[in-house]
């Protein structure tokens, strides 16, 4: 790991908002305005026919583009080789697009603070391998060195412990807290059982849902409303891009409003009719009632698999924007058995820890010398997370009850501590066999085609006349910092290969090499 001249931040790359973050001298962290004053930045590209690339931009501007031409949460889309969006005869991909919003974020960050070198940035803790690497790739295009990737939760329980005077701060008394982070974002869903002392971070559990947030439940008021239309005027207005586009506007604000108001009037004004809907809080949250249900299923799950029962816990501790709607605290008081807090900010959370998690790093590779107040530097440098692996590790095999079958053997569980390894053996399919082919997989399903293919290699040259049956032994290891490692050694002849997944880049270095060079020729706004 290596620490460029520059400033040191922490980014949380949203699915509808993003922040930067920094530790100032006192060492606090804290969220760095954008070029319009505020602390978040919307995670919205617009590709103008002009040219010009915006990022975060008003509702005002947005609404005389081209819907076409307006990206927005493509966060969900990091990892999907099939996504791409066409613009000035290129394809540009999810890590390009946001690697333009990384780029405005950098841009605005560094009107106020100088030069910004080093980030690390956040990725939902369910987020697998491929979509991790992608992150790490939009960083680097984006003209940042990605010094780590850290998972949401862990950035906010960084946060939280800062806020509350624990972190590195060593009491004799002091006993281990045990927190549940609810991150409900506008597209993504954590949510993390986790242990701490003030120098001991450990994950007990995790899950989520990359495809779940704020926006899920906006479109139920979409629907909702547009489906009166329909039957009243006979139309459908969300096959008019322009007309969806604004009231997909509209309806996001009613939402935001009936977490404060009982109701809220919403209008729908489309080829010259209106239609105007008085929508109440319980009407809202008796269509988005199974959302709800399946972050508490998440919920109860994670609290099971943590070994943590309703009233065991410390605190619940609200993480993203969309856990400002009411029905959230009421469910996670109902699940935690405790009023959920907000001692921490929604929105800046994440970034303030990944800035926490940053100075650390960078600590201990300068050996402390940084802007930091000295206080700071000693509190931090004594700070270790332990994190779990949020998806299975699995290798294909033969099927030993059905040998027609190929299926996913787990090697590691999910929410299993990480640095962790494990040896299996297995045997050879058939006489004589020349090779062996091993298929990392990820994921929980027993359908190899279910999960992703992260990696293989293979052991070539076997001894001739191998009887079948003859043992294999597979090793699969985690570390700390996400590099997984995998050998496979066929024990007859003693043959043996292996391989390793690491992290630092989906894309080759000439691919991302590329993506930058073409990353500077567009101006963002």
């Amino acid at each position: 790991m290596q620490f460029l001249e520059g400033n040191t931040v922490g980014i949380d790359l949203g699915t509808t908002y993003s922040s930067l973050s920094q530790l100032d001298e006192h060492g606090n962290p804290v969220a760095i305005p954008n070029a319009d004053d505020r602390t978040i930045t919307p995670s919205i590209v617009i590709l103008s026919e002009e040219g010009q690339v915006v990022v975060g931009p008003t509702f005002e501007r947005m609404s005389v583009e081209d819907p076409q031409r307006i990206i927005e949460a493509v966060k969900r889309q990091m990892g999907n080789k099939d996504f791409f969006v066409v613009y000035q005869g290129k394809k540009l991909t999810p890590e390009f697009i946001s690697a333009l919003i990384l780029k405005k974020l950098k841009q605005d960050a560094e009107a106020r603070i100088g030069p910004v070198a080093n980030a690390v940035i956040t990725v939902p803790y369910y987020f697998n391998d491929v979509r991790r690497k992608a992150t790490q790739d939009a960083g680097r295009i984006a003209g940042l060195n990605v010094v780590d990737i850290i998972n949401e939760p862990t950035a906010a329980t960084l946060a939280y412990a800062w806020m509350k005077g624990e972190l590195g701060i060593k009491k004799p008394d002091s006993k281990p807290k045990t927190i549940m982070v609810y991150d409900l974002g506008g597209g993504t869903f954590d949510v993390t059982v986790v242990q701490y002392t003030p120098t001991n971070f450990k994950v007990l559990a995790t899950d989520g849902d990359v495809m779940l947030g704020g926006l899920d439940w906006t479109r139920r008021i979409v629907d909702h409303v547009s489906e009166q239309y329909l039957q009243k005027h006979g139309s459908d207005p969300r096959e008019d891009p322009e007309t969806l586009l604004q009231f997909t506007q509209e309806c996001e604000d009613a939402k935001r409003q009936l977490s404060q108001n009982s109701q809220v009037p919403v209008s729908l004004y489309y080829q010259g009719k209106t239609l105007t809907v008085a929508l109440t809080r319980s009407d809202f949250e008796r269509m988005t009632g199974d959302l709800m249900q399946r972050t508490r299923d998440t919920t109860e799950l994670v609290m099971q698999q943590a070994g943590v029962k309703p009233g065991q816990l410390d605190d619940i501790v609200l993480v993203g924007g969309s856990t400002y709607m009411p029905a959230v605290e009421l469910m996670l008081k109902e699940v935690g058995g405790r009023e959920p807090s907000r001692d921490v900010s929604p929105e800046e959370a994440v970034s303030q820890g990944a800035a926490i998690h940053a100075a650390i790093l960078e600590a201990r590779v300068t050996g402390g010398e940084s802007r930091m107040a000295k206080a700071a530097i000693d509190r931090l440098q004594s700070v270790e997370t332990a994190d779990v692996n949020s998806h299975s590790l699995g290798i294909k095999i033969t099927d030993p009850n059905e040998r027609s079958r190929k299926i996913n053997h787990i090697m590691i569980p999910k929410n299993t501590q990480i640095p962790f390894s494990v040896s299996q053996r297995f045997v050879t399919n058939a006489p004589n066999q020349r090779s062996i082919h091993v298929h990392i997989l990820e994921g929980e399903a027993k359908d190899p085609s279910a999960c992703t293919l992260i990696g293989d290699f293979r052991i070539v040259d076997l001894p001739p006349n191998l009887p079948q049956n003859s043992p294999v032994e597979v090793t699969y290891s985690y570390d700390s910092s996400g590099r997984i490692n995998a050998t496979a050694r066929e024990l007859t002849g003693n043959n043996e290969a292996a391989t390793q997944i690491v992290r630092d880049s989906g894309l080759d270095s000439g691919g991302v090499d590329a993506m930058q060079v073409l990353a500077s020729e567009y101006s963002v706004e």
